[in-house]
């Protein structure tokens, strides 16, 4: 990856590593599926003076109708879905590592499916590193505490998050969408992918009240715009850069977030062990991009 390209990545994940957050106070007002739902519509639709017009909205829909739909389905409908019901089952530590681990994950699955995409002894030091760094970061928290029934089974449900994230970005690497409707395609996307959640969070949970206070619909905005730019981001780097080496950067994720909590709680501080893991994240993502076989 040039330098243009890791700014990029760091800039996507920045974004998304404010989104615990957020969540996290929002969920606090509406429930999991209608608030998902609420926020990709309207990330979608603030997407839509940016997507090149109708045309190219039409491209992708008749030219990557496949595309689009399988992203759809698997970056928005069934990976948010999926993450936010393990929430309840799963400690704040426990998916700390497991959102850590979807790198690994990405890069397993696209070893197998993807034939240019293959696993190195420089990806397999760098996930390693990357995995460590994040079991360090969330030590803290006692996260080798023995899980139960319930925890385990939302440990796997939180696996199947990220296998839904895994193939969602092999899918847009295999697409070959134009760059040029890279926008148009996020755009549709999450829009389709939040109407979903929409309908199935109205269904399942009811309708919601919408007299909440105006910091609510702030932090939804930010929320969506997150959705909006990171996704559009991705996607375009998927195009040029392999499935299982863009998503190394996302080790940073938590490590940005464990950031974001010393910053704005202030119950949480760095220690020993959060420094030691953020090294040896740092230290797995200069590997991956420096080293060669």
């Amino acid at each position: 990856m040039n330098i243009k390209d890791c700014i990029l990545a760091i800039i996507a994940c920045l974004l998304w590593s404010t989104a615990f957050v957020a969540v996290k106070y929002t969920l606090g007002y509406m429930s999991p599926l209608t608030l998902a739902g609420i926020r990709f519509m309207l990330a979608g639709l603030l997407l839509l003076p940016l997507c090149g017009g109708v045309k190219a909205l039409r491209a992708v829909w008749v030219e990557h109708r496949s595309t689009l739909l399988l992203a759809s389905l698997l970056n928005t409908v069934l990976l948010y879905a999926i993450f936010y019901t393990s929430l309840k089952f799963v400690r704040g530590a426990q998916a700390a590592i497991m959102i850590g681990a979807s790198p690994m994950v990405t890069s397993v699955v696209a070893h197998f499916v993807m034939k240019n995409d293959r696993m190195t002894r420089r990806k397999v030091v760098s996930l390693f590193l990357g995995l460590a760094g994040i079991v360090l970061l969330t030590i803290s928290s006692k996260p080798w505490v023995p899980v139960g029934a319930k925890e385990g089974l939302g440990l796997l449900i939180m696996l199947g998050a990220s296998l839904s994230a895994a193939f969602g970005n092999i899918v847009v690497a295999r697409g070959r969408v134009p760059v040029l409707y890279t926008v148009a395609l996020t755009s549709q996307q999450i829009f389709l992918g939040g109407v979903v959640l929409l309908v199935a969070g109205l269904v399942t949970e009811g309708i919601p009240s919408l007299i909440l206070p105006w910091s609510f619909y702030a932090v939804l905005l930010w929320l969506a715009v997150v959705s909006a730019v990171g996704f559009s981001i991705w996607f375009r780097l998927l195009d040029r850069v392999p499935v299982s080496e863009l998503n190394m950067w996302k080790f940073i994720i938590p490590l940005f977030g464990a950031i974001l909590s010393w910053v704005l709680l202030k119950a949480e501080s760095p220690d020993i062990f959060s420094v030691l893991g953020m090294l040896l994240v740092a230290v797995g993502i200069v590997w991956s991009q420096l080293r060669s076989d």
